[in-house]
């Protein structure tokens, strides 16, 4: 019991004095975390878009398919992306495995069922007065799906706080396409929050772990407070 309340003590140590090795780690999560949701949300919100409003054969399939990847494993998603980016992979002429690159890549495809699902939730829960009212106002399709968007803008805002938080809490495919390496270039080091901790925890540096697991947390927790505060204002 000792230890552990030295471990935080200590914890607390690094992080009022802003120790370098725990603020790097820190910042190139969020930086990876932060790309990954951006480049998922890109491609979420208008794919979630045209598979709610649009009639196509099979889309009742593809919604479940797309709610069933939600529990997709992130050491599954780790592991399709090495075989795609190493060396003997269609894309291994990239080199991006052990890159921050190769974990955006990772997150991305991770998040992305998760927040295309949940876009797509958004969008069903419009009220339905508003969206006959849009038609019989002739407004295009373009105008549509703005003012759709305008409406469903706060669950929106939710689904990429989930996004986010789902990626920066990943720690599979960030060890199996990252490697946990620390360089001395910031760019290219892949060591992050999650795979510092699992690292630090076997090596027995508890105080670290803790206040990386603290960071970590604060983080999350900060990003869904900014996303609460922006609704119910």
């Amino acid at each position: 019991m000792y230890e552990i309340i030295e471990g935080f003590i200590e914890a607390g140590r690094l992080i009022i004095t802003l120790d370098p090795d725990v603020m790097t780690i820190a910042a190139r999560s969020v930086i990876v975390s932060f790309v990954a949701t951006i480049a998922a949300t890109l491609i979420s919100v208008p794919l979630g878009a045209a598979i709610n409003f649009g009639t196509f054969p099979g889309r009742k399939g593809l919604i479940n398919l797309i709610q069933t990847l939600y529990s997709l494993p992130t050491v599954i998603v780790g592991l399709l992306i090495f075989l795609l980016i190493s060396r003997v992979g269609p894309f291994g002429f990239m080199r991006l495995l052990f890159t921050p690159t190769a974990m955006i890549i990772a997150q991305t495809v991770l998040v992305l069922p998760i927040m295309t699902g949940l876009t797509i939730s958004a969008l069903s829960g419009v009220d339905p007065v508003i969206r006959d009212t849009l038609h019989s106002l002739g407004a295009t399709r373009l105008q549509f799906l703005i003012n759709v968007m305008k409406e469903a803008r706060f669950a929106i805002l939710a689904t990429v706080a989930v996004g986010f938080g789902r990626a920066i809490s990943e720690v599979g495919a960030a060890i199996l396409v990252g490697g946990n390496i620390m360089a001395s270039s910031f760019m290219r080091s892949t060591r992050v929050l999650t795979t510092a901790i699992s690292l630090e925890t076997s090596m027995g540096n508890i105080p670290k772990s803790i206040a990386l697991g603290i960071i970590l947390l604060t983080i999350a927790l900060g990003v869904n407070l900014a996303i609460t505060m922006v609704q119910h204002r």
